[in-house]
């Protein structure tokens, strides 16, 4: 039960919805989707406490990135995300995974810096998550080094078109490799701080190893790509 009703922290959903502006409609929908946990009920009426706020949140800025309800609601299954603790873990895993500062472009420079007046090309890229259409011939840059190193190669005489196909393969192979990772992390570390209740003082320890998987898995994506690479080569050339 609610302790303190009246408390700021505590809401109705009428109060949600204008604090968090989503409307009433759309929170009775999550809820009903299981996106979003019930409210705790007094006196006939049901409260919204912050965990609710923040998972909110979570799920709208999810929704911004062009995450579906149904890969939401999973990713939160997964976790068993019920707690607040939880949703910041949510949102840190994914600000240590994208941190890159994304650019917002016009249509007439990516044409100039790609060195093509194919429309097909933008939107490709939107289809392929490089890209994020805003209107007006307006885009948002999702990985403003993927689309550099597109443009670099345009520089070696390569048409973008190509280059969308390798980026394309590569980003099939990494999905298989992100596979491997997030199946490690949620079997080795996850799973085990889960069985014993998620302790509070283990919480940093957490962080720390998804971090730090951060980095290892870089490290070794590049020694594993150097070392195929050289032999390769080698086949190839005899």
């Amino acid at each position: 039960m609610v302790e303190d009703p009246e408390s700021a922290d505590w809401r109705t959903i009428d109060e949600l919805a204008r604090s968090s502006g989503v409307t009433v409609r759309n929170i009775r929908a999550y809820q009903s989707r299981g996106l979003l946990p019930p409210p705790q009920g007094k006196a006939r009426t049901g409260y919204y406490g912050p965990g609710h706020a923040a998972r909110l949140e979570l799920i709208q800025d999810l929704q911004d990135e062009g995450v579906k309800l149904d890969t939401i609601k999973k990713l939160l299954d997964t976790t068993g995300g019920s707690t607040e603790q939880v949703v910041q873990f949510i949102r840190t895993v994914r600000a240590l995974f994208a941190p890159e500062d994304r650019q917002i472009v016009h249509l007439a420079e990516l044409a100039e810096r790609y060195e093509s007046t194919d429309v097909g090309v933008a939107k490709r890229g939107v289809k392929m998550g490089l890209l994020r259409e805003l209107g007006d011939d307006t885009y948002e840059e999702i990985s403003p080094r993927l689309m550099n190193a597109a443009a670099e190669l345009t520089g070696l005489g390569i048409p973008i078109t190509r280059s969308l196909d390798v980026v394309e393969q590569l980003r099939k192979h990494a999905d298989a490799v992100a596979r491997l990772y997030v199946d490690l992390f949620l079997g080795e570390i996850w799973q085990p701080f889960d069985a014993e209740g998620r302790p509070d003082d283990q919480w940093p320890r957490v962080y720390e190893t998804i971090e730090r998987m951060r980095r290892i898995s870089g490290e070794v994506m590049i020694a594993v790509l150097e070392l195929a690479v050289a032999e390769r080569v080698d086949v190839t050339f005899g």
